[in-house]
């Protein structure tokens, strides 16, 4: 499944990352902690989580993350969407729960 199936699939918002569309979701890690994410996340995996700063960015770089998915209405803070732009990784929202979001994400991957 590519970022782009999950945006239509879940009518997710894109804030930003367009043209990485494409990146293919191999899995996905849902947590708000990012040495947790950072020690624990794979290549290719969606992250889902409702921190909005340019840290999130920095790790979803460094891990290679297909893309991050913002809960709860959450909006990227400025700095996060310049980092985000600049390291190519798509931002998508939702306004639904975490839980929910997981589940979906999950349903799909195993569909």
């Amino acid at each position: 499944m590519t970022v782009k199936d999950l945006v239509e699939k879940l009518n997710l918002t894109v804030f930003c990352g367009e043209e990485n569309l494409g990146n293919e979701i191999k899995g996905g890690y849902v947590s708000d902690l990012l040495s947790d994410v950072m020690g624990f996340a794979q290549e290719g995996h969606a992250w889902v989580t409702l921190q909005t700063h340019k840290n999130v960015i920095a790790i979803a770089s460094l891990k290679e993350l297909a893309c991050v998915v913002l809960v709860k209405g959450s909006k990227p803070d400025e700095d996060m969407l310049e980092q985000a732009k600049e390291e190519e990784i798509p931002v998508l929202g939702t306004p639904e729960q975490t839980f929910e979001t997981a589940g979906k994400i999950y349903q799909l991957l195993n569909a």
